[in-house]
C-alpha cells in the first residue's frame, strides 16, 4: 500500500483554488476510481492517463486498486488539466519517480494517448494565484508562455510526460529543466510585435464626434453614437482603444487572464487594450457569461478595453438590460445552483445606432420614410435606465460628398492619445482613479465646479428633469473636460460642453 500527493489548481472564475491530487495504491480487485466532484472530462482522465503512461514506456499498475481523490471534495473540477498531476501521482505511488521531489511544484496539463502534453485554459489565472509563493509551476508548451508573463515566478515548460518524469527519477539531482522565457523577455517580444491600429486621422470631418471620443478616452466614459448609415460611427468606435492610455502590468495581467480562461489569449496581444464587438444577435449569456463551469462573456473579455455594440436597438432586450449592473460596478457575478463565479467587467461601452428603422431621420441628404410610430417603437427598444447610464450621447451627421472628398486629414491617434493620457494622469494624481469611477462623496470632493457653472447645471437639471445619476455623470464628464484643458476647477465653459452630451429625451 502506498500514497502520493501532487499539487495542482482548479479554476472557478478568475480564482485558482489549490487542489491536492491524492493517489492511493492498494491490493485488491484491479480498479481505477476517481473521486472529488469531478466533471465528465476529468473522469475521462482515467483512459488518457493509462494510455499515456504505457505509450511513454512506463509501468502502469494494472494489478492494483487505484484511488485518486481531488481534494477538497466540495470544489468543482473541470477540464483535462488534472491529467498530468494524476499521472505523476500514480508513478510516485508505484515508486517509479521520487514522490518527495514533487514537493514545491504544481502541475497542470492535458495528456494525449501518446503522452504528449496539450495546453490548458486559465494558465495565467493559475500563475497569478502563485504570485509571491515560492512554488514552481510546470505547464505544457503554449500554456507555460502565458504563465511566464507573471513577474517573479518560476515556470517550467514540458512537451511530453517523459520530460517531467525525467526530472523526478529516484536519486536524480534536480536539473533546471526547460524554463519558459521570463516576464521581461516575453513582454518585450509581445510589445515589439504590436502593429499600428487604425488611425483617427482616417476619419474626415466629424469634429464634434471626435471631440466626444477624446473625452471618452480621457475619462473612461461610455459613449453612444447616433446617425445615419455610413456616417462614420463604426470608424470612430474602432479607434477608441488606440486613444486609451497604456495599461499597467497588473491591468495587462488581469485582462490576459480573462482571455486565457476563454482560450483567446495571444502573446502578440499582451499589453494591448482589447476591443470586443459581438454581433447584435448575441444573447444575454454571450454578453454576460455563463455555462457550467461559468465562463466569461464579451463584457469580461473587454475588461480594461472597449465593448462596441453596433446596431444597439437590434440587440435582445435582456442582453442590453444585463449591461446595467456591470456599467456601474465594474464586475459581473454569475450565480448558479451549484456554483458562483465572479469576473471583472470594467469596460468602456461604445454603442452605435441609427435614429430610425430606415436610418435617415434628420439627415439633410435623404428623406426619412418612417412613420412617427415606427420611430417611437424603434427608439423605445432602449430603456431609460440604460440610456441614463451612458455618459456621452453624440449625433454623427452624414457629410455631403463634396465636403467628404475635400476634407483634409485631422489629428492622428498619437497626438490625441498624448492629450488623453495627460488628462488621465491629472485625474489619477488628484483622486487615485479615472473620473468615470468617482462615486458618492468623491464626486462632491473632486469635481468642485465654479459658482456660475453650478448654477447653470442646477437650472439645466431642473428644466430637463434629470435623475441624480444624470446629474452626477454630467459632473464627471465636465471634470474630464476641465482636465483636458488643464483647469484646476470646472468652469462654465466646461459645464456647458458637458451638458451638450446628455440626452434630451
Amino acid at each position: 500500500m502506498s500514497l502520493s500527493l501532487v499539487h495542482s489548481r482548479a479554476l472557478l472564475g478568475l480564482q485558482a483554488a489549490a487542489v491536492t491530487v491524492e493517489v492511493h495504491l492498494a491490493n485488491g480487485l484491479p480498479s481505477f476510481t476517481l473521486v472529488g466532484l469531478a466533471e465528465t472530462e476529468v473522469k475521462e482522465a482515467r483512459e488518457r492517463v493509462r494510455s499515456a503512461i504505457l505509450n511513454a514506456g512506463l509501468e502502469f499498475p494494472h494489478n492494483k486498486r487505484i484511488t485518486v481523490n481531488l481534494a477538497p471534495a466540495d470544489l468543482p473540477k473541470d477540464s483535462g488539466r488534472f491529467d498530468l498531476p494524476i499521472a505523476l501521482g500514480i508513478l510516485a505511488a508505484s515508486g517509479q519517480i521520487d514522490g518527495a521531489a514533487l514537493a514545491g511544484h504544481e502541475f497542470a496539463g492535458e495528456l494525449s494517448l501518446s503522452g504528449d502534453l496539450r495546453p490548458v485554459h486559465g494558465a495565467l489565472a493559475m500563475a497569478l494565484a502563485l504570485r509571491g509563493v515560492p512554488t514552481r509551476l510546470v505547464l505544457p508548451a503554449g500554456s507555460a508562455e502565458e504563465a511566464a508573463l507573471v513577474p517573479d515566478l518560476t515556470i517550467y515548460r514540458a512537451g511530453h510526460l517523459l520530460d517531467v518524469v525525467q526530472q523526478f527519477l529516484p536519486g536524480r539531482v534536480q536539473a533546471s529543466g526547460d524554463a519558459a522565457a521570463g516576464w521581461s523577455q516575453l513582454a518585450a517580444q509581445a510589445l515589439k510585435a504590436h502593429g499600428a491600429g487604425p488611425d483617427l486621422a482616417d476619419v474626415k470631418g466629424q469634429a464634434a464626434p471626435k471631440r466626444a471620443l477624446e473625452i471618452a478616452a480621457a475619462g473612461g466614459h461610455s459613449l453612444l453614437l447616433s446617425g445615419p448609415p455610413g456616417s462614420g460611427k463604426s470608424m470612430l468606435a474602432e479607434r477608441l482603444a488606440g486613444l486609451l492610455p497604456a495599461m499597467s502590468t497588473d491591468e495587462a495581467l488581469e485582462t490576459a487572464a480573462v482571455a486565457s480562461l476563454a482560450g483567446r489569449f495571444e502573446l502578440g496581444h499582451w499589453g494591448r487594450r482589447p476591443t470586443c464587438s459581438p454581433h447584435h444577435t448575441a444573447s444575454a449569456v454571450a454578453l454576460v457569461g455563463g455555462g457550467s463551469p461559468p465562463r466569461p462573456g464579451e463584457i469580461s473579455l473587454a475588461h480594461q478595453g472597449v465593448l462596441f455594440l453596433d446596431e444597439l436597438p437590434e440587440f435582445p432586450r435582456a442582453a442590453l438590460e444585463a449591461l446595467r449592473e456591470p456599467l456601474e460596478s465594474g464586475r459581473i457575478t454569475i450565480a448558479r445552483a451549484a456554483r458562483r463565479a465572479e469576473f471583472p467587467a470594467r469596460f468602456q461601452l461604445v454603442a452605435a445606432m441609427n435614429p430610425c428603422p430606415c436610418g435617415h431621420l434628420g439627415s439633410p441628404l435623404r428623406a426619412c420614410r418612417c412613420t412617427p410610430d415606427q420611430v417611437a417603437r424603434y427608439q423605445g427598444r432602449l430603456s431609460g435606465p440604460l440610456l441614463d447610464r451612458i455618459d456621452l450621447h453624440v449625433v454623427v451627421g452624414a457629410l455631403p460628398a463634396a465636403e467628404l472628398l475635400q476634407a483634409t486629414a485631422g489629428e492622428g491617434t498619437v497626438a490625441v492619445r498624448a492629450r488623453c493620457s495627460a488628462a488621465r494622469e491629472r485625474a489619477v494624481a488628484r483622486q487615485g482613479k479615472p473620473n468615470h469611477a468617482l462615486s458618492g462623496q468623491e464626486i462632491d470632493t473632486h469635481t468642485q465646479p465654479e459658482d456660475a457653472a453650478l448654477r447653470f447645471l442646477d437650472a439645466a437639471a431642473v428644466r430637463l428633469g434629470w435623475s441624480a445619476r444624470g446629474l452626477h455623470r454630467t459632473l464627471k464628464v465636465a471634470r474630464t473636460i476641465a482636465d483636458l484643458a488643464g483647469a484646476p476647477q470646472i468652469g462654465l465653459v466646461h459645464m456647458a460642453e458637458a451638458l451638450q452630451y446628455r440626452p434630451t429625451r
